[in-house]
């Protein structure tokens, strides 16, 4: 192949990314413009459903905005120049933690947790992923080949 490819991700592969992960970006509209915020997240399968849970401060932009929402995880590698993504669409909503224990099973962690009390899932009507696959190279270095 000369040519840059792109592959799509099936389901169970995006779940396996994004069960693999603990940060993502959420794109949300916050006073008529899309705003791209960093979030870490855990991901939730239970009882045959799937949803994203973060925590953040109550009151703040994530806390306020409309509810439909996108969520992304991605990674490049510069070296091979590949790169794959996963794209999560869905609607936000607010989550009781003390609900059928949903504190203690699912609880994301935020990396600054003080006064991270407002519970949220994104429950996902779409979940796609994408890797970029680069043309075959007659010479495949990798700097971490030899580190």
């Amino acid at each position: 192949m000369d040519e840059t490819w792109a592959e799509e991700l099936d389901l169970d592969a995006c779940l396996a990314r994004l069960r693999s992960h603990a940060v993502g970006r959420l794109a949300v509209t916050a006073a008529e413009y899309p705003i791209v915020l960093p979030v870490n997240y855990r991901l939730v399968e239970s009882l045959g459903v799937t949803w994203l849970a973060l925590r953040t401060r109550p009151g703040n932009v994530i806390d306020q905005v409309p509810r439909p929402v996108a969520f992304e995880i991605d990674d490049i590698d510069p070296g091979q120049h590949g790169a794959w993504s996963v794209l999560v669409r869905g609607t936000l909503a607010r989550v009781d933690p003390e609900a059928a224990g949903f504190r203690e099973r699912f609880d994301p962690h935020p990396w600054l947790a003080a006064e991270r009390d407002a519970w949220l899932v994104i429950e996902p009507f779409s979940i796609t992923g994408r890797v970029l696959h680069s043309p075959d190279d007659p010479w495949a270095y990798h700097e971490r080949a030899y580190l």
